[in-house]
């Protein structure tokens, strides 16, 4: 199987927050991940925000070996109108319908996705996503 992880999820695994421990057991269970190509940049910033010197260092150091084996969607032409739509749709943020096209994208019927933000987490079952998380 494969699990969609959004940028909430791999923060979980290098910063101590509330559901952590939750979090690592669910991504080493399904050990094949999927991301949009954007939550690279999502992730980063977040460590950058919240951790600083070499927590920080460490932290991207990790995520860069766990990015690695990360199998990402990029954000081309068919995956942003598909955000779009999703977008007009849900009344989702920009980065959520770019998280949910990019689920959508990788044409596994019933993708487990894990995502510990609550909206995020609503319109991925509203469009008939397993959300796992939140």
């Amino acid at each position: 199987m494969t699990l969609y992880v959004d940028a909430s999820a791999f923060v979980k695994l290098y910063v101590s927050e509330r559901q952590s421990a939750q979090c690592v057991d669910l991504m080493r269970a399904d050990p094949t991940w999927v991301a949009g190509r954007h939550t690279f940049v999502e992730v980063r910033r977040t460590l950058d925000r919240v951790l600083d010197g070499r927590t920080f260092e460490d932290a991207k150091g990790h995520f860069a070996a766990d990015w690695g084996r990360t199998s990402v969607v990029e954000l081309d032409t068919v995956t942003v109108e598909m955000a779009a739509e999703i977008a007009e749709v849900t009344k989702v943020r920009t980065l959520d319908a770019l998280h949910l096209a990019a689920a959508r994208r990788t044409g596994e019927p019933g993708l487990p996705f894990l995502t510990y933000d609550l909206r995020l987490a609503q319109a991925a079952r509203s469009l008939g996503f397993h959300v796992l998380g939140a």
